[in-house]
């Protein structure tokens, strides 16, 4: 069987990643419904957003109570949310398998903590890599490059589903593309996540097409498809 059939072993978590991070390795970041069927990332760390079984209308309903009336969330899978939820925006997407790609130290990579967030949002801002946020570098290693003492490019770690780790925020100033720096960063937080004993995975926005064949040729092979979607929830509460 293909990756993309979903043939790699423990990698049955990756069907529902945010609910097996916020269970698993991030829980400390997780905020739980009343009924114990869904849970969110802290609203500073992560938009994202899940149910414990997206088939059970009462996962929806504990969402909803969760969020509240007419409240935004983000969630990612094959989904078909019940009736009265709005559909804000859906991104289609690939899941990449990570377990080929070589993991080596980035030359010149830092460690990127607390203290660089308001430039890692600057550089995110500037390059729209995906959701990041004031404790988005709290849920991993996150390394970065600096020129004369400007951060110009980084990558990191976003969601945790048990045994595996997503590589995210990869992104690199305009100026400074064309040098193999995301590739490096790629490679060295896959490192840090092999260290741990973890396997990386990634995931990205289908349309990016120039994205998806880079990550390919570093070794990556696509899992499956699913939709990032922003969601409304019902006007009442369920």
């Amino acid at each position: 069987m293909s990756p993309e059939t979903g043939s790699v072993p423990g990698a049955e978590v990756l069907d529902n990643p945010v609910w097996s991070a916020l269970t698993g390795p991030h829980r400390a970041f997780a905020e739980h419904g009343p009924a114990g069927l869904a849970a969110r990332y802290a609203r500073d760390a992560s938009p994202f957003a899940a149910l414990a079984d997206p088939a059970d209308p009462r996962a929806w309903a504990d969402l909803a109570a969760l969020a509240g009336p007419d409240a935004e969330v983000w969630v990612t899978g094959l989904l078909n949310p019940p009736s009265g939820w709005e559909t804000v925006m859906t991104i289609p997407g690939v899941q990449m398998d990570g377990r080929a790609v070589r993991a080596e130290s980035a030359p010149g990579a830092v460690r990127l903590g607390r203290g660089d967030v308001p430039e890692m949002l600057e550089l995110v801002e500037l390059t729209r890599p995906g959701p990041f946020m004031d404790r988005t570098v709290e849920l991993g290693t996150y390394l970065g490059i600096r020129q004369e003492g400007r951060l110009v490019a980084m990558a990191g770690e976003r969601m945790r589903p048990t045994g595996w780790s997503e590589i995210s925020a990869v992104c690199t100033h305009p100026e400074f593309r064309g040098r193999g720096l995301a590739a490096g960063l790629i490679r060295a937080v896959a490192a840090a996540v092999r260290e741990r004993g973890d396997v990386p995975f990634l995931h990205a926005a289908a349309e990016n097409t120039g994205a998806v064949r880079l990550y390919e040729s570093m070794g990556f092979t696509v899992r499956r498809r699913p939709d990032f979607v922003g969601l409304r929830t019902p006007a009442e509460e369920a």
